[in-house]
């Protein structure tokens, strides 16, 4: 069953922020730069947006209500800020420990790392640990917050390699939202562009890539996959 939303629209009392329609079956990149509106659309899904802030939500042919931390989990952009420094990783699962054991090693991590404190892990770990987390909500989306930002080249490489794994093994549907274009090669089969608040372009992203018909994508495809040496 493909995840469809028909509507989502963001306004200020000024001004339409985001306005857009999206539809994809597994795995699907919203891909702008900073300000585009992507992050909008995010915390739209996640129900996080300020109350000065209007939104509607019309979705369409799914079986799940959103709701974060049930069907809906997200993966954080910086693992540094998403857990508490001065707490036991343990201690923030709130999992009894045999459970949490089960999620660290789904994610490849050694299970005493539960008794570390987050500053004892480095930035891939602790994204790991941030993934064993939303794993645990057993979530029918999952949605992923420029995941490897603040990851070097070794650790951004590795934690795409893991969530493909996880993707391919488990049934959630996968939404990516990042600047980096590059980034979602491997991980999702649908694409949209955008660019203030409105989609400029979207479809399969093997064919957009190979064949962009807006301006903006070629500027972003440009900037992403040629720069790092990347074919199709």
């Amino acid at each position: 069953m493909s995840f469809t939303c028909k509507q989502l629209l963001i306004h200020s009392k000024e001004k339409k922020l985001v306005d857009i329609d999206f539809t994809f079956e597994k795995s699907f990149a919203l891909i702008g730069e900073s300000g585009s509106g992507k992050s909008l659309t995010l915390k739209a899904l996640l129900g996080m947006l300020p109350k000065n802030l209007d939104v509607t939500i019309d979705l369409d042919n799914i079986d799940f209500v959103l709701e974060r931390g049930k069907n809906v989990a997200l993966v954080p952009q910086n693992p540094f800020t998403a857990l508490s420094p001065l707490t036991k990783i343990i201690d923030q699962f709130l999992v009894p420990k045999d459970e949490a054991c089960k999620y660290f090693e789904m994610v490849g991590l050694e299970t005493s790392f539960l008794d570390r404190f987050p500053s004892e892990l480095s930035g891939g770990q602790l994204q790991r640990v941030v993934i064993a987390f939303a794993l645990h909500a057993n979530p029918k989306l999952l949605l992923l917050d420029e995941p490897t930002t603040a990851l070097d080249v070794k650790s951004k490489e590795s934690i795409l390699k893991l969530l493909q794994e996880l993707h391919v093994k488990s049934d959630f549907k996968l939404m990516f939202v990042t600047h980096d274009i590059e980034a979602v090669r491997e991980l999702c089969e649908d694409i949209a562009i955008i660019k203030e608040g409105k989609i400029v372009e979207a479809g399969n992203l093997k064919t957009i890539i190979e064949n962009p018909q807006n301006e903006y994508t070629k500027q972003l495809i440009n900037a992403g996959f040629k720069n790092r040496g990347f074919r199709i």
